[in-house]
């Protein structure tokens, strides 16, 4: 499974069904910084034992590790802390029954730009993983921009803009994907995907 201190993802069954229980996700929550299932278990208000049990469970599968030990009296206690800050599910974990891009009529659609989503999260996963064993960097591009259309005119203005200077992008300083007879071209390949869509900022507080 590919991880970094940031982020770890979860591309097995088993591994998804161990971590998605509301318990053990909590417990990974508080685990961000170093603890023991005593002291998870005053925070959760649950008995040690109950607590312990789950802490055991993540630890075997790798969404916990040790974190030093500390003494309580008369014991000495083994504390935790998360592989990762954060967990991705990977869309490959549903299988057929996934989103996909080609099975969606509606291009403008919110179901068309999930599956895309989805895509791009597999696509990015698998190519980790495959970096991580090789102990080579995956070289990736992100940009994010918030801004706002006031009428359906200046949104379908922008759209059009965009699509035009992305081909323009694309045909000046990159190879074709492939050679005339639909073999692949030289090169490695990369996946451009660009999507816009209406958010609900967060409401302040009040």
């Amino acid at each position: 499974m590919p991880s970094s201190e940031e982020i770890y993802c979860i591309t097995d069954q088993a591994h998804a069904a161990e971590v998605l229980h509301p318990l053990r996700l909590e417990i990974l929550r508080l685990a961000r910084e170093p603890a023991s299932a005593t002291e998870l278990s005053g925070k959760l208000g649950l008995s040690r034992q109950r607590v312990n049990y789950h802490v055991r469970r993540l630890a075997r599968s790798g969404f916990l590790r040790r974190a030093g030990r500390r003494r309580r009296r008369n014991m000495v206690e083994q504390r935790y802390v998360a592989s990762a800050g954060a967990l991705v599910l990977s869309p490959e974990l549903l299988g057929a029954v996934g989103a996909a891009w080609r099975r969606i009529e509606d291009p403008e659609g919110a179901g068309y730009l999930l599956a895309l989503g989805c895509q791009m999260e597999s696509d990015v996963i698998r190519v980790w993983r495959e970096a991580l064993r090789a102990d080579t960097h995956v070289a990736t591009m992100s940009l994010k921009s918030q801004f706002r259309f006031e009428n359906a005119q200046q949104r379908e203005r922008f759209a059009r803009a965009l699509q035009e200077a992305v081909v323009q992008v694309v045909t000046e300083h990159t190879s074709p994907n492939l050679r005339p007879d639909g073999s692949a071209a030289p090169g490695r390949p990369y996946r451009l995907v660009l999507g816009c869509y209406p958010y609900e900022p967060p409401r302040s507080p009040g």
